[in-house]
């Protein structure tokens, strides 16, 4: 797997691009900066690795546009060592974001197809997360809560309350909200029972799935 002089220029242009667009956290334009996209991509698509934009991969879903993973990270607002729980592995780039920056990463992925390809490949190029699990993203993963983080990769018609009741107090759930186009919606627990809630504007996201068995 080559990340060559000119995969690394592409990547800088793509930095420059982010922040152009609003993007200020350096962890997170480090970590952009740092992370071969074109490896999370088929061969064929290396040209399409470093534009702003979504593409297609296995089992009808997307690797998230870099702004869209960039923005979303942001804000999380993490530091060095939290515990976030990411919810929709996908092509596993978002998850390498976040333990690139350091993260303790809980990953889960409802796609059986996406979830042995993406097991088998994040160790293979050096990013593991401490935990990577198939199952039911809605349900959250309760044995490891509370989380400093949570962030959802895929269209929530509904915020599920089980991922609410994992984040720790101060923690926050990063995820888009809504049907055919989605509101990234923040959520910061405050105490026990008290939330925060915080909109930032319109996505497109391929829905979340649900287990409904």
């Amino acid at each position: 797997m080559n990340d060559t002089f000119t995969h690394k220029g592409m990547r800088k242009k793509l930095v420059n691009t982010l922040q152009r667009k609003g993007i200020t956290d350096e962890e997170v334009l480090k970590a952009i900066n740092a992370i071969p996209r074109h490896w999370f991509m088929d061969s064929g698509f290396v040209d399409h690795a470093y534009v702003d934009k979504a593409f297609p991969i296995a089992a009808d879903q997307t690797i998230s546009q870099p702004y869209t993973v960039a923005r979303q990270t942001e804000l999380l607002e993490l530091k060095k060592g939290d515990k976030v729980l990411e919810i929709g592995t996908g092509s596993g780039y978002q998850c390498a974001v976040l333990v690139e920056m350091g993260m303790q990463v809980y990953t889960i992925e409802r796609q059986n197809e996406l979830f042995k390809k993406t097991n088998r490949f994040l160790p293979k190029i050096g990013y593991r997360p401490k935990k990577m699990i198939f199952g039911d993203g809605y349900k959250g993963l309760p044995e490891f809560a509370p989380f400093d983080g949570i962030i959802v990769t895929a269209g929530a018609p509904y915020v599920p309350k089980e991922l609410l009741s994992q984040l720790k107090v101060g923690g926050r759930l990063v995820i888009p909200v809504g049907e055919n186009v989605q509101i990234m919606t923040v959520f910061k627990r405050k105490s026990e029972t008290e939330f925060e809630k915080k909109e930032y504007g319109e996505y497109r996201f391929v829905p979340l799935l649900e287990d409904k068995n």
